[in-house]
């Protein structure tokens, strides 16, 4: 690592590019050397770690033979892959690492917004792929052991056979892991109903930068014997341990799922709607989502889905999930009727069947794909007072006028959360200049956090102090140091490069 590394990266939603002028990063690990990979039974190949030219992407294939069969990439600027199964291997690597001093990058799905699972130099990408067994699940308490590279997909078609639902829904669904969405704390879709996974994981089995496995896999609901050493790990990105199992508690699956897909005249009227909503339907609320005119238009025009409702500034997604069909749809209706009555709804459908319903989220699962192809994408992930969540899309796109293409809005409004998304014709450093750090400053205004559900990661590291105190991101450095002592956990993300 050092002289054989590209320089700093920025990294907007899930490209990096490279700046050459800017100064290569601090390095604490040694270097990566052939003989490193011959341990770790990887085949020898040449120059590898020595003579990368930079911003070069190699896609040779390395078959890693030993305790599983992978098949990876030399992923560009960093990183070899190196398949693991537990238990032996899953401490046997980190511990050669450690003893060595050789960098580790933790990788799940490699789903992330903000680089956390993207090696940075030439890390070892350490591979949870092949742990992906169900250990057990335990169906009158609803909780589910499995290991950390179960698919979450995969993982809620299990439960569901069971009669029992994952207590998060992602839009990678079919391609993050499970272990993954932990180390991100994760929210999505179902975050308003069932909250964070800080209250619906039970256990972790999590291996420390020396190879030491952290035995925390509890299926207890209620332990109160010393400090909840799960929740150190819960949102730390690989930066403390890798996390290798996971027990986690299952809501019963619910019988009845209606829908409704709202109009709303404007901004206020979408906040009005929302509190008339937590008062009206209660315990059978189980998602609030909105999203702007703008964000309509380009999923009627890249993906060809069609409004159900009429032209509207804003929409609103509600979704109620509950035990008695009748019950819900008699509440969701009283509802609808008063909303379009009072006129904080100028126009609605409502969907109980399957298919219709899946119609209707696609508008706004679909939001993200619709912008991928309208431009190089600007992506926030902000959470922010909800009575203030619109108004930082109004400030930006007034700030940035016609040098950029799109400023939409949309996201959890159930839970605070906005994503504010920019588009343009190609990246442009001047633009995001603009906007950095404008958005972070104006979020930390407003008490806000610069990151709701993606995390931190490589992009997001050094504006950590614009939602932590000194003396918060002090005590994570302590932490870090305490677990990870030589540093070689993930390095380069989540915790500021300046202490």
């Amino acid at each position: 690592m050092g002289a054989g590394c590209v320089g700093r990266s920025v990294l907007c939603g899930k490209s990096f590019r490279t700046l050459e002028s800017g100064p290569p990063l601090p390095s604490p690990c040694a270097r990566l050397l052939d003989w490193h990979l011959s341990f770790l039974r990887i085949p020898h190949m040449r120059g590898l770690g020595r003579n990368r030219r930079r911003g070069c992407r190699q896609s040779r294939v390395i078959r890693i033979w030993g305790q599983a069969l992978v098949l990876w990439r030399v992923l560009g600027d960093g990183g070899v892959g190196v398949g693991t199964e537990p238990r032996c291997p899953s401490c046997r690597h980190p511990r050669h690492c450690h003893e060595r001093n050789l960098a580790v990058n933790p990788q799940g799905g490699n789903t992330g917004m903000v680089g956390g699972s993207v090696p940075v130099f030439d890390e070892i990408i350490l591979s949870t792929a092949r742990m992906n067994k169900v250990l057990s699940f335990h169906s009158v308490p609803g909780i589910l052991v499995c290991q950390a590279g179960c698919v979450l997909e995969e993982l809620s078609h299990y439960v569901e056979e069971r009669d029992f639902i994952m207590p998060l829904d992602l839009g990678a669904k079919g391609s993050c892991h499970i272990g993954g969405n932990v180390a991100t704390n994760a929210g999505g879709l179902r975050f308003l109903r069932y909250g964070s996974l800080h209250g619906t994981v039970l256990g972790l089995e999590v291996v420390l930068a020396d190879g030491t496995i952290l035995d925390c896999l509890t299926s207890l609901r209620k332990d109160n014997t010393g400090y909840d050493l799960k929740q150190l790990f819960i949102g730390s990105e690989g930066t403390l341990g890798v996390i290798t199992a996971v027990s986690i508690l299952c809501p019963p699956k619910p019988r009845a799922v209606n829908v409704a897909f709202l109009g709303c005249p404007g901004f206020a009227e979408v906040l009005q709607t929302f509190s008339t909503c937590k008062g009206m339907l209660g315990e059978i609320l189980s998602a609030f989502e909105f999203m702007d005119a703008v964000c309509m238009q380009l999923v009627g025009r890249y993906l060809h889905l069609a409004s159900p409702v009429q032209e509207s500034p804003f929409y609103v997604l509600i979704e109620t999930s509950g035990s008695n069909a009748g019950h819900d749809a008699e509440k969701l209706g009283s509802f609808l009727e008063h909303a379009l009555g009072s006129g904080l709804v100028t126009d609605g459908t409502m969907a109980t069947d399957q298919t219709k319903v899946k119609m209707l989220w696609a508008l706004r699962e679909r939001i993200a794909e619709a912008l991928s192809r309208d431009g190089y994408v600007y992506k926030y992930d902000l959470s922010l007072p909800v009575e203030r969540l619109y108004d930082i899309v109004t400030d930006v796109r007034a700030r940035l006028g016609p040098h950029a293409k799109h400023v939409v809005g949309y996201g959890h409004l159930g839970d605070g959360n906005l994503h504010l998304n920019v588009t343009a014709e190609a990246f442009s450093p001047s633009l995001l200049g603009a906007l950095e750090p404008h958005v972070y400053e104006w979020t930390a205004r407003q008490q806000g956090s610069v990151s709701a559900e993606h995390g931190v990661g490589f992009r997001k590291r050094d504006v950590l102090g614009y939602s932590k105190p000194p003396e918060a991101l002090q005590l994570m450095q302590q932490l870090k140091a305490l677990l990870d002592p030589k540093g070689i956990l993930n390095p380069y993300k989540t915790l500021p490069s300046q202490a």
